[in-house]
C-alpha cells in the first residue's frame, strides 16, 4: 500500500497574523475552521492535492479535557518551536479502496467528526520533537471534491500542487518507527538541523525560485 500527503500544519500565535505574508505572496486564503472540543482553530490554504494549515489553541482548557489532552496539542502549542515540533503531518492511502493506517497508533474520536469517522495518530505523539503525525483514512485530494464544496484552488502566484516537503529537525537524534515511516512516503525528507525549518517545494520548482517567511513563521516556498 502506498501513501501521500494529505495536509501539514504549522503551529502558530493565536489567529495565525503570519497568514498576511502569505496572502501578500500570492497565495489564495480558504475557509477557517474552529474545532470544537479540541481547542483549536485554523487558516488554511489549499492546492490541487494538499493543503497547508496554520493552527493555534484557542481554548487551552478543552486541550486539557479527557478527549484531547492524549493528543498532547496543548503541550505543542505551548513549547513550539523549543522542546516541540511545531509541525504535523497528515497522510492518506494513495489507494482509494484501502484504510489500512501507516504507522501504529490509536484511534481519536473528536467530537467535531460524525461517530463513524476518527482521526489515527501516530504512537509517537509523547515525542515532542518529532512532528505529529496522523492519517486520515477519509482524505481525498481538494481537487477531488465536488465544485460546489471545493475550496479556493487558484493562486496568484499560479501554484498548483504540493510535490515535495522537507523538514529540519533540531533536536531529534533518532527517529521513532513511526516517524521513519512516513520519511519513506515518496516526496517527505527529514533532516538534522539547527532550527526547525519546513520547505515546501511547488509543481517540482521548476521555476527555480524560493521565499523565506521566517522569522513569522518557519516555512519557506521553493516553486
Amino acid at each position: 500500500m502506498t501513501f501521500e500527503l494529505d495536509h501539514l500544519f504549522i503551529l502558530t500565535k493565536p489567529g495565525a497574523p503570519a497568514a498576511q505574508k502569505l496572502i501578500d505572496f500570492g497565495l489564495t486564503e480558504g475557509p477557517s475552521n474552529i474545532h470544537p472540543g479540541q481547542g483549536t482553530a485554523n487558516r488554511r490554504f489549499f492546492f490541487q492535492n494538499a493543503m497547508v494549515e496554520l493552527l493555534w489553541v484557542h481554548d487551552q482548557e478543552e486541550t486539557r479535557s479527557e478527549l484531547t489532552a492524549p493528543t498532547t496539542l496543548g503541550q505543542r502549542f505551548q513549547h513550539r518551536g523549543q522542546a516541540a515540533s511545531s509541525f504535523g503531518l497528515c497522510l492518506r492511502s494513495s489507494q482509494a479502496s484501502s484504510t489500512e493506517p501507516p504507522f501504529p497508533g490509536w484511534q481519536y474520536h473528536p467530537t467535531y467528526l460524525p461517530e463513524s469517522l476518527f482521526v489515527w495518530i501516530g504512537n509517537n505523539v509523547t515525542q515532542l520533537a518529532e512532528p505529529f503525525l496522523f492519517y486520515l483514512s477519509f482524505g481525498g485530494r481538494p481537487d477531488a471534491k465536488p465544485v460546489d464544496r471545493r475550496s479556493p484552488l487558484e493562486h496568484s502566484i499560479g501554484f498548483k500542487e504540493i510535490t515535495a516537503v522537507h523538514i529540519q529537525l533540531p533536536h531529534c537524534t533518532q527517529l521513532s518507527p513511526e516517524l521513519q515511516a512516513v520519511a519513506a512516503v515518496d516526496g517527505i525528507a527529514l533532516a538534522p538541523g539547527e532550527t526547525e525549518h519546513l520547505e515546501i517545494t511547488f509543481d517540482q520548482g521548476i521555476a527555480g525560485q524560493s521565499i523565506s517567511f521566517a522569522p513569522e513563521l518557519p516555512l519557506s516556498f521553493r516553486w
